[in-house]
C-alpha cells in the first residue's frame, strides 16, 4: 500500500482513513496504532491524541462504519413518497449492499467491546438503525405490518445480516444479489403482513 505523507487538516480523519485501509486490506488483527501513524507520515505519538489506545482507534472506526451505514440507508429510504414495499426494499438492499461492500468494516462494527451507552459509537448504531425502525415503524401504522416493530426488528435483521454474511463469504450469488434481496424480503412480509 502507499503511503500518503499527512500535511495538514484532520489528522483524526486521517488515520481512521488509514486504519480502514488497512482493516480492508489485511483485517483488524493487523492494524496498530504505530502503522497507522506511519501511513498517515505522523510521529508514532501523534495518534494517541485523538485514540489513547487500539482499541479507541477501533471504536472510532466503528462509529465512522456506523455513520457511514446511516448515511447509506436514508438515501435508500428516500423522501417518504412511493410504495411502502419498494421503499423497505431499497433500503434492505443498500443495507445487505453495504455489507458485501465492505465486509470488514460491518465485522468491526458488530465487534465492538464495552459499548458505553452514552457513548458516539452507541448514538452512531442506533441513529444508523433508527432508520429501518422508523420505516418500519411506519409500516406498522399504515397497517402494511401486523404486530410489534420489535416483531419486525426480529425477522428482518438476522435475514438482512444473514444474507450479507452468505454473500460476503461467497456462499450466495452475488450477480443479482438485490434481486436475492428482495425475494427474500417478500417472503418475510407475507409473514408481517396483517392477515
Amino acid at each position: 500500500m502507499a503511503t500518503r505523507p499527512y500535511h495538514h487538516g484532520n489528522l483524526r480523519e486521517e488515520l481512521l482513513d488509514r486504519a480502514l485501509d488497512t482493516v480492508r486490506d489485511r483485517g483488524v488483527a493487523a492494524l496498530s496504532l504505530r502503522e497507522v501513524a506511519r501511513d498517515a507520515g505522523v510521529s508514532h505519538a501523534a495518534p494517541r491524541r485523538h485514540f489513547p489506545d487500539r482499541q479507541a482507534l477501533l471504536d472510532g472506526l466503528a462509529q465512522r462504519g456506523f455513520e457511514r451505514l446511516r448515511t447509506t440507508l436514508e438515501a435508500a429510504a428516500g423522501d417518504g413518497r412511493g410504495p411502502y414495499a419498494a421503499r423497505l426494499e431499497r433500503v434492505a438492499q443498500a443495507y445487505v449492499g453495504f455489507a458485501v461492500r465492505d465486509a470488514a468494516l460491518l465485522e468491526l462494527m458488530f465487534a465492538a467491546k464495552k459499548l458505553d451507552p452514552d457513548g458516539p459509537l452507541h448514538e452512531a448504531a442506533e441513529q444508523a438503525f433508527a432508520v429501518m425502525l422508523e420505516l418500519l415503524a411506519e409500516g406498522r401504522v399504515d397497517g402494511e405490518l401486523a404486530g410489534a416493530v420489535d416483531d419486525a426488528v426480529a425477522v428482518l435483521f438476522p435475514l438482512l445480516h444473514g444474507l450479507a454474511s452468505l454473500a460476503g463469504a461467497g456462499m450466495l450469488e452475488t450477480d443479482d444479489l438485490d434481486a436475492t434481496v428482495a425475494t427474500a424480503l417478500r417472503g418475510a412480509l407475507t409473514g408481517l403482513r396483517p392477515r
